[in-house]
């Protein structure tokens, strides 16, 4: 029997998916590129989950982005359906309404990086390597790379990053702000977790709504922004959580949401 293309654990609240190529550093076909949308977004609307970590099989990789071996006997309308598919799921973890966190337990390459980038938040192992190395294939990062790296750590640097095409180590990440924090490899996964049953301790309604304030705020300018969140504060008002909240403070106990 093969084994699954993108493995699921549950801890608590939280669903742990791996993606399962490791023979080939976790690089993504279009069997598992399908394999990790269906997954995903079956969390959507599952009030059990609460926070997705993403990382890679085995000790060496994350992800190094596209399956050259298959894309090389693909016919361009092929390649352009494959970029099409990776750049509307990497959208859809962006923007859906629960938190992800990536684990780069290793090599992020390409769209391993885009994956990340795509992510609320990046934790790296220590041996961790990210780069956007597409220009060196005479190409350009097709999966939202372009975008979403000047966001998070500048025009300057993204522009340096992507021209040369090269590694950054994870003590660079952290320093340049492509990671949240880098872990010791061994511990990288409890870290996510950890960070994961800190979200998981929050409203979830809120943690939505906070979500979609913060992506939807960052696209347009302060004053449209400030109206984003006055709307998604308004959407938390009239929930039971709230109450609970209030009703916790003042009884000096730990709230118990319930996403209602």
């Amino acid at each position: 029997m093969e084994q699954p293309l993108v493995l699921e654990e549950r801890s608590g609240q939280t669903r742990i998916l791996t993606l399962n190529r490791p023979e080939i550093m976790n690089s993504f076909n279009f069997a598992m590129l399908r394999e990790l949308g269906a997954k995903v977004e079956s969390f959507q609307w599952d009030p059990e989950v609460r926070v997705i970590v993403l990382t890679g099989s085995g000790e060496k990789a994350f992800c190094a982005g596209a399956d050259l071996k298959e894309r090389v006997t693909m016919p361009p309308v092929q390649v352009k359906q494959f970029i099409f598919t990776l750049r509307r799921l990497f959208t859809f973890i962006e923007y859906m309404n629960k938190p992800v966190i990536a684990a780069v337990n290793g090599i992020a390459l390409g769209g391993g990086t885009e994956l990340a980038l795509a992510s609320d938040i990046r934790i790296a192992s220590e041996n961790a390597t990210m780069g956007l190395t597409e220009t060196r294939l005479a190409i350009i990062p097709g999966g939202g790379g372009t975008q979403r790296l000047p966001r998070l750590v500048g025009r300057g640097k993204a522009k340096e990053l992507i021209y040369t095409g090269r590694r950054v180590s994870a003590k660079e990440a952290l320093e340049i702000g492509l990671v949240n924090k880098v872990a010791p490899a061994g511990k990288l996964i409890d870290e996510c977790l950890e960070m994961a049953a800190m979200i998981c301790e929050a409203g979830p309604i809120a943690i939505e709504q906070a979500k979609y304030a913060v992506n939807y705020g960052l696209e347009v300018d302060l004053h449209s922004g400030l109206a984003i969140e006055s709307n998604a504060y308004a959407v938390t008002i009239p929930t039971e959580d709230r109450m609970e909240g209030l009703t916790a403070f003042r009884e000096k106990r730990k709230p118990v949401y319930k996403g209602k």
